[in-house]
């Protein structure tokens, strides 16, 4: 279960941090710092005990979810060997071959399709703690940035070569602590994931629309689920 939280915490795909930068605003900083939001998000307080939390509220459904696991596994490895020994015959049965290599894609899929359902549940808490994580990313962030007399902040991925005083990720972890050091693990009714985030970037762009004297968009038709990641 552990590498199921530690996959989650580096996708964190609501998180906004502005990642586009001019090359005059490169020119211009005076202090340049790089940043892995996502591994400061997923060494948060909030996000470790938040993870514990719902390692003990779910573990029924996290043993189910391995235990019927370690089962498919074991009927797909029938599969596979089945296909192995029609691969072996000489001259091959090609249809036979073809059906082997269908019944092993078709059972892996199905597989795949009755864990993802079990683990419905897991992953909705995961993706709740994310969301209320990413709402306080860019405050820790612009935080951390201030802490650190730091004008410029880029993405590791963004940068050829740094040395190790630059990386201020340990500091953003820091303010998040500081910011939000817990998160519920209860998930609201019809909640959706990135519904928390998408809701307060619809609240700016409506702010921003009626500053401009816009009419604000329509709302989605009750029960249509916001758009996510």
């Amino acid at each position: 279960m552990k590498k199921i939280f530690v996959a989650s915490a580096l996708a964190f795909a609501t998180l906004s941090v502005s990642p586009i930068v001019s090359a005059p605003a490169f020119a211009q900083a005076k202090a340049v710092a790089v940043a892995d939001v996502r591994a400061a998000a997923a060494r948060s307080t909030a996000f470790t005990t938040a993870s514990q939390q719902i390692e003990t509220t779910y573990k029924s459904i996290i043993d189910q979810q391995q235990s019927r696991g370690q089962t498919l596994q074991a009927e797909v490895n029938v599969l596979i060997a089945k296909y192995n020994e029609e691969a072996k015959k000489t001259p091959p049965n090609q249809a036979a071959l073809q059906a082997a290599g269908k019944a092993v894609q078709d059972k892996r899929q199905a597989a795949e399709n009755e864990l993802t359902k079990l683990g419905q549940p897991v992953d909705l808490a995961i993706a709740y703690v994310e969301d209320q994580i990413s709402l306080r990313m860019n405050e820790a962030v612009d935080a951390a940035m201030a802490t650190k007399n730091i004008d410029l902040l880029v993405s590791p991925q963004a940068v050829i070569r740094r040395k190790d005083n630059v990386d201020i990720t340990a500091a953003v972890t820091t303010e998040l602590n500081r910011i939000l050091p817990s998160v519920s693990t209860a998930v609201p009714a019809g909640y959706q994931p990135g519904q928390l985030v998408n809701e307060r970037n619809q609240q700016a762009a409506n702010a921003a629309r009626a500053a401009q004297g816009t009419p604000a968009p329509a709302a989605p038709a009750a029960g249509t689920p916001p758009t996510t990641r």
